[in-house]
């Protein structure tokens, strides 16, 4: 892919939103226009980009957002992206406005639209990893992870006074389909008894045994953490399955869902999203394209999309076992 001149640069949000998405936008329309260049910006994701849904941004646009959840270009899937004739339309439509290059925001999905968009129309694409469950390789975080973590463990708090009050079992199921960060983390956090994610092959049975331990030494109650994504099922079933094994307890089952995505950006993910649309906007202008931004170690690193995409970013087994440790 050639070095070009860039003086149109598009940002959009696809996938689930996150918080801190807006601080990425204002990133990168700030970044942008320090260097005398002009976003903007594409509502409704890639569907919006085949539509022609393209609006000029301008600094003023991003004042008083940054605190802001959700995403102010709006989000959503696109099936007609898959096929050659969507993406065509959508190339079509960056043609008609002038884009040189786009700033995408979201996790794997939207990374291989972009991927593919890249190669196809060798057109400048940049990925910033905007996803609360934290499994983009490429980034020691995403943005949104920390929200939505301390969303969930103020959620496990709250659920930890019943609990002890009534002395019960409570099952906590927080988002995770595919990734456990939030769960292990707010296990941690919370001082969970036990915690169930994707990436570990914890049994029913292993968690009774666990439980009981807890209650052997005194323990009068036990919080469980779940990802809604582990090989054991959802809350409820798990609820269900502990009890026939451990008739003796009383179980309550809590599910925190989408409150999880909301609510204003904790400053960690303000400074991150910052960080990653500013980079993101400099990283075009000085000739690289088709990678994720990210930060590694504090610092600025670039990954080729492909990577990023193919790459699994699993919990360190250390924290992992770390939890159980703690859990006793």
């Amino acid at each position: 892919m050639k070095t070009r001149n860039i003086d149109r640069i598009a940002v959009l949000t696809s996938g689930g939103d996150a918080p801190g998405m807006n601080a990425a936008i204002r990133g990168v329309v700030r970044t942008a226009a320090f260097h005398n260049k002009h976003v903007y910006g594409i509502y409704g994701g890639y569907e919006g980009m085949i539509k022609g849904s393209i609006k000029r941004i301008e600094t003023n646009d991003v004042g008083n957002i940054i605190h802001r959840g959700g995403t102010m270009l709006k989000t959503a899937r696109s099936k007609d992206f898959y096929t050659p004739e969507g993406r065509q339309r959508a190339y079509e439509s960056l043609q008609a406005h002038d884009i040189d290059a786009c700033i995408v925001i979201g996790g794997n999905g939207t990374y291989t639209g972009a991927d593919v968009f890249s190669k196809e129309f060798d057109f400048p694409m940049m990925g910033i990893p905007g996803t609360i469950d934290n499994d983009i390789f490429g980034s020691d975080f995403t943005i949104g992870f920390d929200t939505a973590l301390n969303t969930a463990v103020d959620a496990v708090d709250k659920i930890r006074d019943t609990a002890d009050s009534h002395s019960r079992v409570f099952f906590i199921e927080v988002m995770g389909r595919h990734s456990g960060y939030i769960a292990l983390h707010a296990g941690i956090g919370s001082g969970a008894t036990g915690i169930l994610i994707p990436e570990a092959d914890k049994t029913i049975e292993e968690l009774v045994a666990q439980i009981k331990k807890g209650h052997k030494r005194g323990k009068l109650f036990s919080l469980v953490v779940i990802a809604e994504g582990n090989k054991n099922g959802g809350a409820t079933e798990i609820a269900k399955a502990v009890n026939e094994l451990y008739a003796e307890i009383e179980t309550k089952v809590s599910i925190i869902g989408h409150l999880q995505r909301g609510g204003a950006p904790s400053c960690h993910d303000r400074v991150l999203a910052s960080r990653l649309g500013a980079a993101a906007v400099r990283a075009l202008l000085e000739g690289t394209y088709n990678k994720a931004v990210g930060i590694i170690n504090n610092q600025v690193v670039y990954t080729e999309f492909e990577k990023a995409i193919s790459e699994a970013k699993k919990p360190k087994q250390s924290l992992i076992q770390m939890a159980e440790i703690l859990s006793m």
